[in-house]
């Protein structure tokens, strides 16, 4: 089996008269963790779509361990690439424990009850993702990174090797963003899952990264290696905007922050 577990060329959505993607290319080895990065509207939500077969391609394709993704079957797919969303939305008011099996999905025939094999696999992620204490409450009491954890938690449940995650650490406080910021590092390192990760964190989720991808109105505007990327030069030119850089990052990157009045 080839060492790459996802392999986009030329990809393209169009929605009306509006190009959301153009002629996209990138690659992510076995156990990569990739970090896509760019400014709002860039199409990098878009992007993980297509990775998941939500959204179809208008042109080029995707390819998931060397087979295109319309010869997958749905069930079939959900068993390799796990998709974990913008927390945004209403919340449905399950169980942690309820909302966890639902993962599950790939595996069960309809009206088929969890098997021991299920529950063993419900049980290990949500201990993976520390939130087996929380499997009688419901998400609506849950804070926003125990509901994160616990999204995760269904997402491990479904027994993907390939994680995406759309803006992991969004609306949450500083605690809560290291605990999934956290939680990511221990799947990627320990685990060997293969990780997709849109984020605006250039100091965390990027500086975790093993390889980051720049896009910017629908095209790859930069690729390489985190510290490739965080330069003041490349990163004005993806964001139109002014940076900063000082010692002190993570890993012995430096720390990004906004230039203010030239400073």
């Amino acid at each position: 089996m080839t060492d790459l577990r996802i392999q986009v060329t030329d990809l393209e959505v169009r929605l009306g008269e509006a190009e959301i993607l153009r002629r996209v290319s990138l690659t992510v080895g076995r156990g990569e963790f990739l970090s896509v990065i760019g400014p709002n509207g860039a199409g990098k939500s878009t992007l993980l779509r297509c990775l998941d077969g939500i959204i179809p391609p208008s042109g080029g394709e995707v390819l998931v361990d060397g087979r295109r993704l319309p010869d997958y079957g749905r069930r079939e797919l959900a068993r390799a690439v796990s998709y974990v969303p913008q927390t945004e939305g209403s919340i449905l008011d399950f169980t942690v424990r309820s909302f966890v099996e639902m993962g599950r999905y790939p595996f069960l025939r309809a009206w088929a009850t969890l098997s021991a094999g299920d529950v063993a696999a419900v049980v290990e992620a949500m201990e993976l993702t520390e939130v087996a204490d929380l499997a009688d409450r419901t998400l609506s009491s849950l804070s926003g990174g125990e509901r994160q954890r616990a999204t995760i938690a269904a997402a491990l449940a479904q027994g993907g090797s390939i994680l995406l995650l759309d803006e992991p650490t969004s609306f949450l406080d500083y605690r809560h963003q290291v605990q999934v910021l956290d939680l990511i590092d221990r799947l990627h390192r320990e685990k060997g899952l293969t990780v997709v990760a849109v984020t605006h964190d250039l100091n965390s989720i990027v500086a975790s990264a093993d390889s980051v991808v720049a896009l910017k109105d629908g095209r790859v505007a930069a690729a390489g290696r985190p510290a490739e990327l965080l330069e003041v030069d490349v990163l004005a030119a993806i964001y139109d905007a002014d940076f900063r850089l000082v010692a002190g990052g993570y890993d012995g990157l430096p720390l990004v922050l906004p230039a203010r009045n030239g400073g």
